[in-house]
């Protein structure tokens, strides 16, 4: 049984396109039934666009940050999609009781280390090589009310080399972001089923 799922974003959108192509692939039996972007002028919008997907824009020019909550609430109270996958969404999503254990994170580091508010991107990356990590990699938990703290569905890792940039490691996480969140989903999809 195909998965319907929203997805949440605030950036790029690549990890949405990642999710498109395994889809498109047959690789995830899934179906994007809602994408929204936290506002317009993101380039998630028009790349998802390309793809034929159609992005609804939670905060429009005039609204302010809350307004732009109240929209994304309303929209997934009215289809109640299976999954709700945040991909580079910077916001804190209120979870509502039908939306516990459905409401699913990708974190560019090995949580707990370097999670919570403001931690992402190459924010993340800096802050691996700062602080001398050897090993690094991507994390898809369960969203609760706290920024990166719910339950770890999975972790992928790879080396931190002595040489490094943060955009070599941001390379490198990516890649492992690409094989994580699909089985992820695949995962609290089969539960969800049961």
């Amino acid at each position: 049984m195909t998965t319907n799922i929203a997805v949440l974003c605030s950036g790029g959108g690549r990890t949405i396109l990642n999710l498109l192509d395994r889809i498109e692939d047959g690789l995830l039996d899934a179906n994007i039934i809602l994408a929204i972007a936290s506002n317009h002028d993101i380039p998630a919008v028009e790349r998802l666009a390309s793809r034929g997907i159609e992005v609804a824009i939670a905060q429009q020019e005039n609204d302010t940050a809350s307004m732009g909550d109240m929209n994304i609430q309303a929209w997934l109270n009215e289809i109640k999609p299976d999954l709700i996958c945040l991909c580079g969404y910077f916001r804190l999503l209120p979870i509502e009781p039908w939306m516990e254990g459905r409401v699913l994170n990708i974190h560019p580091a090995l949580l707990p280390r370097h999670g919570g508010k403001g931690m992402f991107g190459m924010r993340v990356h800096d802050a691996v090589i700062q602080t001398g990590d050897v090993e690094t990699g991507c994390t898809v938990h369960f969203v609760d009310e706290v920024y990166d703290h719910g339950p770890q569905i999975l972790q992928k890792t790879c080396e931190v080399l002595p040489n490094d940039t943060s955009q070599m490691i941001a390379d490198k996480v990516f890649l492992l972001e690409c094989e994580a969140y699909p089985e992820a989903i695949r995962r609290v999809s089969e539960q969800l089923k049961v």
